[in-house]
Order: structure tokens, then C-alpha cells, then sequence
């Protein structure tokens, strides 16, 4: 697991140290992209330019002087400042406000010095130090270089030695400013079962913002991950895009301003809605991390640049192996026993998948789990179901040869419970006000060190009643209402220190289990951010699980997200074959919640092969790099692709999305990433049983050829969908 710590033990070398005695230039540089940051004459510090590197570094000096533009005599609206304060002689959207112990609300941020530490071959920090000398007010900020990734993760630490306490009343972790003569925002906005619906518009004058004020599911509304296309909207191999996500699980402000006709400025951090934060002297208030990636390439090598670097450093063994499971819940739901259970384990075996998960419905005793509206906190297995004891399911599931996983909720309770009983003080609500309940339950304050102790100890008893416990499926299905912990003292804290105490527990979890796999779940795609994927292996998109819908969401969710973070699993949702479910769910993590039991001999057969194709090609979909072909919304068949690192082999997905009727024949589809030196045999793969494929196997096709010509999968209204594999022959 990525530790998001810096720890000056890795660094093997300080290249520079600059102090504030003439005008610096500083360039933050991965493989193919630069950001340069200037200071001006007042030493004031400048964002000058964020794009493709130049092959004479000594030209970025030059940059700041070739902008003369003016307002009269004067250039402060021009001041392109890279950490915006309020307050004084720039009035654009601040990323820093402030309030000073004397009452002053003015920031003065001049630069002090910098450094650039080598941590590997890979990474690098730079470190700028911005401080206001009138108050003893200081401003560092990061800037972490991932050379390979062309990623950069930004963030802030401020910190005072003022007399009295200093109130942050923003404290964003990033300004980014983009030059262009246009700017085109690719955003994302959801509710529950359509996660991920996407939207692009110009920006024009004004501030566009994208935010939340939920607390838990943050990104349910609005997601924290966007585009921006300089110029023109970009397309997925042509055009110049940043790609942007905050790493934090709570309530985020992106704030998009244009100004001085060329000019975007992008400012990210948490969301001061109702969250002033008083800063004591000396101690210091770090920001979370802004991830952003450039790429004059499109938005195909924006994702893919993410996708890596998320594997490689920030998705919880991103680079690792990964888990097919069967779920009861839609098998079940909340009605069963042992009996049932121990049947769903042997057809766990008999499916071929490996673990058998365990869902919502096996605990509580006084209030039994029954439904959804009771015995949520009570984390003691139902002895009416389980009369053996959740125990005995892992050993069920062992002796069967899969695993065990279980589904939990620990940060919630409901009103009809032994915990809401015993512990009213644990709970998130306003005093005197009635309380108003999402999926009848409320949630827990996880500010509170008791209240986070509680919480991971329902996580330790799993392990200590479950030696052979594989698998967690950790959910959340309440927004934070009539917010008010009964802890606090001061209630501004209370959102940014709920998310602190999740990250508490969930770095102790980790810390005594590196690496048992987790599934985010919050009703769907909701939750997800790269501050929760340090702790967890993958995520649930969406409730929805009809395959058709999900194909536009998992296409949405590659924008940002590797597919081996996405959970897809076939399930009885829409009317669709199960070939053609299984198919979909395939493009990322699978996972069943069927009735195998049920399954005729065909579907049967077929689902058994389909889970050992998907064991040889599984390797392919979660490291290899993802190539967006045909849009869904554009075009009657959408395709993906999945390249190997060595381009040998590629896995091709293609599914009919027409929602009317047509006869035409699509046109051939263009592949990517293959060497056009090399040639390649296609063949189709996980065909029905009984079924003939039209594709002729046998003919070799190049490398340049199938990526400027193309290859038609014959994708039709008869053949729904359509899997290749593209291999190179010697």
C-alpha cells in the first residue's frame, strides 16, 4: 500500500537550494511535461507555463517576459500567482483566506526559498516556501513529480507562530493556471443507479464549481475527477487536456475561473462550506493531495497516465492480483441460513470463481438484520440464521476450496439497535432536532476515538471469528444530515475531522492487514476518490447492474480509474443474455450475484468457461493499457482495448449500443497501441456454447495496418457482443 507520508529516509539526494536573493526559475518536470513556476521583482511566486517540456530548459526563464499585456500602467490582474491569498492586490478566487489573531484578513505571500529533493528514478518533490513576514505566516508547497506517469500530485501545509490562533477560512491545495485561447470542462454528475453521467461544455466567463456537501458520500452529486481541454475539446489520440482528481473522501471544492481572455485557473481543495478551521501556532494544517495529469495526446493518454500511476502508487496493491467472486445478495437478499449458505459455497467451487462473499443480513440478535431497518451497529452474527456461527461459513468455504469475504457497515447504525441504545452520544445529529434518516440509519461520529475504536474493532472480530475471512466488502449508504458531533467542541472541525477519523481506522486496519483485499461500496460509485483506493483494493461503481447502463459508466469511470479497481459483476438485472452480461463485467474486476443453481446447462457451461477465459486474459484487463476505440455515445458499437506492455496480445471489447433499429454495417474500428511493425492473429473468444464465430482466424493482419484501416467484429443486432483476442505470431 502507498503510504501518502513523505519520509526524508527515501531521499537520496537535495540537487538545489534557492533563496530569495534574485528572480528564480523552478520547474517541476516528469518525462514529457513541465510546469515552471517564476518569481517576479516583488517576489512574488508565478505559475508561468504547464505543458510539453522544451528541449533548452534554459528557455524557461524566458516565458513570464513575452506576456505584456496591461491594465493601464498597471499588471496585477495579470499576476498569474501559483497559490493565490486574499486580501490584498489579487482579486481572483483565493485558494487561502485567512484570518489573522489580530483580526486582519490580509495574506502577503512572498517567496522564500525552494528545494528539490530526488526520492528514486522515478520521483521527485519540490518543496517552495511561501511565508507572510509581517505575521510569522507560512505557506509550503508541494509538488511530487512522477517521471514515467507524467503525473504531478500537488498540496499545501500552512502554518503560523502569530500569538493567538489563526482562522483558515479556505485552504485550497492547489491553483493550477491554464493557458489558451478556450477552455472546454468534461465533468461528471451522478445520482443513485446512473453514476458517472458525463457532460462537456466551454467555460466561459464567471466560476464554474463542482462540489459537495454531503460528508460521506461525497462525490454522489458531482464527481471530484474532471477533464479540461485547451483550445478545443479534445479527443481521445488529438488535443491538449489536463485530468485532475482531489484525493480526499469528504466534502471538495474545484472552483474553475477564466480571466484575462487566455487565462483558467483552477483551484482544488477541501470545501470550506461550514468548516473554518482554527489554526493554533505552530501547528500545522496540511491539505490533501491534488493529482493532475497533461497530455497533448488526447484524453486517452491522459487516463492511461493516470490508470499507471494509480497502479504503480496509489491504488492499494494496484500492481497486485485480484479476486473473482460470487455474492448472495441478489441471491438472497436478507432470507437465509446455513443450509443455503453452505450451498452457495459449493457453487462458489462449482462456478470456478474464489471467493464466496458474504453480504448484508448475518448479524444482530435483540434487532435481527431482517431488513434494512434494523440491527446495523449490533456486529454479532444472527444465531437464528447462523446457528453454527459466522465462523463455521469460513471453514464451509474452505473445505469447499474458495474463500470467505463478508460485507460490512461499520460507520452506520440504525435507531433500531443495541449500539443507538447504549451509545446515543456515538451519534452524528442536532441536538433538539428531529432525526431524519437515510436507509432508516444514521451515522456514526467518527471524530470521536472511541467511536473509531469501536469501528475497527468490528473489523478486528471478524479476523479473530474467521481465521480463514479473504474478503471485505465495506459499504456506506447514509449522507451525513443535521451534522453536529456530540464530541467536538468546535463544530467548524467536524467535517474535515469525520474524514480524519475514517482515514484513522482505516490506516489501522492496514497497518494489521496489508493485504486482504477491500471493496469500497457506497450505494454505488459514490464514495470513490484516490484517498480511499490507499486502503482499498477496488470499488463499486453502481447499484445498477444492468450491463447495457454499465457500459457507458465503466466507460466514464476509465477517464480516471485502472480497471482493476472496477468491481462488475453479472447479475439478473436487465433482460440481456448472460453472455452478454458477463462480457461487460469482464472490462475490470468480475464478480456473479446469480443463482447458479438455476442456471440451465448451457448458461452454465458457458458462465464456467467464461470464468477460466477471463483467469488467462484477467492479467491483460487489470495491467495493461486501456485504449477508449468507438464511444458509446457516438456510435452504435462501443469497443475497448487492453494492450499488453510488450503489445504481443490485446483484448478487444465491443458491444452493440443502438437503441433502435438499423441494418447498417459498421465500419472497420481502428485499433491502438500496437507496434505497426508487428503482425498479429485475431480470433474471438468467449463464444456461447454451440455457436460458430465469423471471424477467420486464420488471416494475419500488421500492426500499422489494423491501426490505420482497422477491423470490423461484426457487431450487430444478432450478435450483441464480441470479445477478441489479438495476438502476435512469429
Amino acid at each position: 500500500m502507498h503510504s501518502k507520508l513523505f519520509k526524508t529516509c527515501f531521499v537520496v539526494m537535495i540537487f538545489f537550494t534557492g533563496k530569495a536573493t534574485s528572480q528564480e526559475t523552478i520547474t517541476v518536470s516528469t518525462e514529457n511535461t513541465v510546469l515552471v513556476l517564476q518569481t517576479d521583482k516583488d517576489s512574488s511566486l508565478l505559475a508561468t507555463y504547464l505543458g510539453k517540456k522544451l528541449k533548452n530548459t534554459d528557455e524557461y526563464a524566458v516565458i513570464n517576459s513575452l506576456d505584456k499585456f496591461k491594465v493601464g500602467n498597471d499588471d496585477l490582474f495579470n499576476k498569474r500567482e501559483a497559490y493565490v491569498a486574499s486580501g490584498s492586490l489579487n482579486l481572483m478566487e483565493p485558494a487561502l483566506s485567512v484570518t489573522h489573531s489580530d483580526g486582519n484578513k490580509s495574506a502577503v505571500l512572498k517567496y522564500v526559498n525552494h528545494e528539490v529533493k530526488k526520492i528514486d528514478d522515478n520521483q521527485t518533490l519540490t518543496t517552495i516556501v511561501l511565508n507572510d513576514a509581517r505575521y510569522k505566516f507560512q505557506v509550503t508547497l508541494f509538488y511530487k513529480a512522477y517521471y514515467k506517469e507524467d503525473v504531478i500530485e500537488q498540496w499545501s501545509e500552512i502554518e503560523h507562530k502569530e500569538k493567538g490562533n489563526v482562522m483558515l477560512n479556505k485552504y485550497a491545495s492547489a491553483n493550477l493556471t491554464l493557458q489558451g485561447k478556450k477552455f472546454f470542462l468534461k465533468n461528471h454528475y451522478s445520482g443513485w443507479g446512473r453514476e458517472m453521467l458525463s457532460e462537456e461544455q466551454q467555460l466561459l466567463h464567471g466560476i464554474r464549481t463542482l462540489d459537495s456537501k454531503l460528508g460521506t458520500r461525497s462525490n454522489l452529486l458531482h464527481s471530484s475527477s474532471f477533464m479540461i481541454s485547451i483550445n478545443k475539446p479534445a479527443g481521445e489520440t488529438e488535443g491538449e487536456v489536463i485530468a485532475g482528481s482531489l484525493e480526499w473522501s469528504g466534502n471538495f471544492k474545484i472552483d474553475f475561473e477564466t480571466f484575462d481572455e487566455y487565462y483558467l485557473r483552477v483551484t482544488a481543495g477541501i470545501n470550506n462550506f461550514s468548516s473554518n478551521y482554527t489554526l493554533k501556532p505552530s501547528e500545522k494544517f496540511t491539505t490533501p493531495r491534488f493529482v493532475y495529469t497533461y497530455s497533448d495526446e488526447g484524453k486517452g493518454r491522459a487516463s492511461r497516465n493516470l490508470q499507471r500511476w494509480a497502479r504503480n502508487y496509489q491504488l492499494a496493491q494496484g500492481s497486485g492480483q485480484r479476486q473473482t467472486i460470487l455474492n448472495n445478495w441478489e441471491t438472497t437478499y436478507f432470507d437465509f441460513n446455513d443450509e443455503k449458505l453452505s450451498e452457495l459455497t459449493k457453487d462458489t467451487k462449482k462456478l470456478g470463481v474464489d471467493v464466496f462473499l458474504l453480504d448484508d443480513g448475518w448479524f444482530g440478535n435483540k434487532y435481527p438484520r431482517n431488513g434494512a431497518s434494523a440491527g446495523l451497529g449490533d456486529w454479532q452474527y444472527n444465531k437464528q440464521k447462523l446457528k453454527n456461527g459466522i465462523s463455521s461459513i469460513g471453514k464451509e468455504a474452505t473445505a469447499h476450496g474458495v474463500k470467505f469475504g463478508i460485507w460490512i457497515e461499520p460507520e452506520m447504525v440504525n435507531p433500531k439497535s443495541e449500539l443507538y441504545e447504549k451509545n446515543p452520544d456515538w451519534i452524528i445529529r442536532q441536538p433538539g432536532i428531529k432525526e431524519f434518516y437515510m436507509r432508516n440509519q444514521l451515522v456514526l461520529d467518527l471524530t470521536n476515538p472511541a467511536v473509531q475504536d469501536f469501528v475497527y474493532n468490528t473489523v478486528e472480530q471478524l479476523f479473530k471469528d474467521v481465521p480463514e475471512l479473504a474478503f471485505i466488502k465495506w459499504d456506506c449508504n447514509s449522507l451525513i444530515y443535521n451534522a453536529h458531533s456530540p464530541f467536538l467542541k468546535n463544530q467548524d472541525h467536524f467535517y474535515i475531522e469525520y474524514v480524519r477519523g475514517l482515514n484513522k481506522v482505516l490506516e489501522r486496519v492496514r497497518a494489521k492487514h496489508p493485504k486482504t483485499p477491500m471493496m469500497l461500496c457506497a450505494g454505488g460509485g459514490s464514495r470513490v476518490d484516490y484517498a480511499a483506493l490507499q486502503y482499498f483494493t477496488e470499488f463499486w461503481p453502481s447499484d445498477n447492474t444492468n450491463p447495457f447502463d454499465r457500459i457507458f459508466m465503466q466507460w466514464e469511470y476509465s477517464y480516471y480509474f485502472p480497471s482493476i479497481a472496477v468491481d462488475n459483476h453479472v447479475t439478473d438485472m436487465g433482460k440481456q443474455s448472460i453472455k452478454f452480461k458477463t462480457d461487460v463485467a469482464m472490462m475490470g474486476k468480475l464478480g456473479f450475484d446469480i443463482r447458479v443453481n438455476e442456471l440451465d446447462a448451457k448458461d452454465l457451461l458457458y458462465a464456467q468457461n467464461a470464468v477460466k477465459l477471463y483467469n488467462g486474459i484477467k492479467d491483460i484487463i487489470w495491467h495493461g493499457d486501456q485504449y477508449r476505440l468507438q464511444n458509446p455515445d457516438d456510435e452504435k458499437v462501443a469497443s475497448m482495448a487492453y494492450v499488453k506492455e510488450t503489445q504481443e496480445e490485446v483484448i478487444v471489447f465491443n458491444y452493440y449500443v443502438a437503441t433502435t433499429f438499423n441494418t447498417t454495417i459498421g465500419l472497420p474500428i481502428k485499433m491502438q497501441g500496437l507496434d505497426p511493425k508487428m503482425q498479429y492473429r485475431i480470433e474471438e473468444v468467449n463464444l456461447y456454447p454451440e455457436t460458430q464465430s465469423p471471424i477467420d482466424s486464420s488471416k494475419i493482419y500488421s500492426g500499422d495496418f489494423l491501426m490505420k484501416v482497422g477491423f470490423n467484429p461484426e457487431v450487430n443486432a444478432r450478435r450483441t457482443s464480441v470479445i477478441l483476442q489479438v495476438k502476435a505470431v512469429n
